[in-house]
């Protein structure tokens, strides 16, 4: 099969869990025979280009770096989505499977790959699912796990606060009638974007539905994702429930705790992006809020490529407040995962938005090393409070240093309690071919 991975930003962007995935897929894919190549918009050049990555072939085509309104709402194609339509059509390809929905990836281009005659998979990484949640995290107020069911006044008045809108306020403008919302989109600037929220979470829902009909197969990673699209519309037969894995083809567990206890000073390990909603604010809150005599290091680690991610660890490191037991390591290369995530005793993932994963959670439990989560999307499922590792509430800080402090004090009955009863790690490979399947055309019934 010829097959184009299509996904928001690659190699050599900023890298998070969504490249990784989308890279060993294409690679398992690859070694299956398939002709697989990632496409991507790119905001940073003019005209369309290709090059290859790690042996595959990837191709980039431009959008401004500055869409209108319009484009980013997907009213209209964004400016350089010809180019991706014309390599389509050069492509001819059997398959084409989109990791995202952003600017550039839209239902534009999921029309552009249905005229090229491809079948259309689409896969939702993020807490939107697709056009669901506005704020992106399906969490109401940006507090507690929302119930996922898209209403326009509630869901626009969930957006202007996350703008900055007080709640009250944000109600009141989430109530605009719908003709004066519809007719606000002709305001510019922030006026109109607030004042015309309502009408955009409406048509949200018209975009869900015509994104389905257009997709053959809607994937999702939990199962908490798959009951909500079909609560909001989505036909069971079409979504389907893929969840993640990890790419290692070899793995070996580090020495269980009978032969390697947990001793203090208990190190605990941060390892992803540098970025508010993956929770490293509230880790660093919980460390700095334990009593000084409380053995327990805590490393960061993550990319450094940008100023957002250089302001993030500023901010990081003022909330720690010096303490010397919080340190930020330097990035670490794929390579080196496996023994960064064996050398945790405990890897902390505390999220505050709905995830699939992440992925480091499924590979820290891979080498044996148990995780502290939230208790939303991917993490909820994969951990069992208390029994292979801990869940708090997202957003928690002193729920989160309460059970910092209980597993410094006590590993035996905590860490090494819950590396005895660590889950098996899904692999690549199950995920792809669970693709493979979805892939495949549906065989015509042949009448009796």
């Amino acid at each position: 099969m010829r097959i184009v991975q299509l996904v928001g930003w690659y190699y050599p962007d900023g890298v998070g869990g969504t490249e990784v995935y989308v890279a060993a897929l294409a690679k398992y894919l690859r070694a299956q025979g398939h002709d697989v190549t990632i496409a991507a918009p790119d905001p940073t050049c003019a005209h369309d280009r290709t090059y290859e990555h790690d042996g595959v072939p990837v191709y980039r085509y431009p959008i401004p770096a500055a869409a209108t309104r319009d484009e980013a709402q997907g009213l209209v194609p964004v400016r350089g989505a010809e180019h991706f339509a014309a390599w389509l059509r050069r492509q001819r390809p059997d398959v084409v499977h989109a990791h995202a929905f952003v600017t550039g990836i839209g239902l534009w281009e999921l029309r552009m790959a249905r005229e090229a005659g491809a079948r259309v998979v689409a896969t939702c990484h993020s807490g939107g699912l697709g056009w669901i949640c506005q704020r992106g995290t399906m969490l109401r107020w940006g507090a507690a796990l929302c119930d996922g069911i898209t209403v326009p006044t509630k869901c626009a008045a969930c957006s202007l606060q996350q703008r900055g809108v007080p709640k009250v306020i944000a109600s009141v403008l989430a109530a605009t009638p719908t003709r004066l919302s519809r007719m606000a989109r002709r305001i510019p600037g922030k006026i109109g974007t607030t004042l015309s929220m309502r009408d955009l979470i409406a048509r949200n829902v018209s975009m869900q539905a015509t994104m389905l009909d257009l997709v053959d197969h809607l994937v999702v990673l939990t199962r908490w994702a798959f009951d909500t699209v079909v609560a909001n519309g989505g036909r069971g037969e079409k979504v389907t429930l893929n969840r993640l894995g990890q790419s290692w083809s070899t793995v070996m567990r580090k020495p269980g705790p009978d032969v390697r206890p947990t001793k203090p000073p208990i190190r605990i390990g941060y390892l992803g992006r540098f970025d508010p909603i993956k929770g490293v604010f509230d880790l660093a809150r919980a460390t700095r809020a334990l009593p000084a005599d409380v053995p327990i290091e805590v490393e960061f680690r993550g990319p450094l490529r940008t100023a957002t991610d250089r302001d993030v660890v500023a901010e990081l490191q003022r909330l720690a407040g010096g303490d010397a037991r919080v340190t930020v390591a330097e990035e670490v290369v794929p390579a080196g995962v496996v023994e960064v995530l064996r050398a945790y005793d405990v890897l902390c993932c505390p999220p505050v938005c709905l995830e699939g994963g992440p992925t480091v959670a499924i590979e820290a439990h891979a080498v044996g090393t148990p995780v502290i989560g939230t208790r939303i999307g991917g993490l909820a499922e994969l951990i069992t409070d208390g029994v292979n590792g801990r869940l708090v509430p997202p957003g928690d800080w002193r729920q989160l240093a309460s059970v910092l402090e209980e597993i410094a004090v006590d590993p035996h009955n905590t860490v090494d309690r819950w590396r005895r009863t660590l889950p098996p790690a899904r692999s690549m490979s199950d995920v792809a071919e669970d693709y493979l399947r979805l892939y495949a055309p549906r065989k015509e019934a042949v009448p009796a």
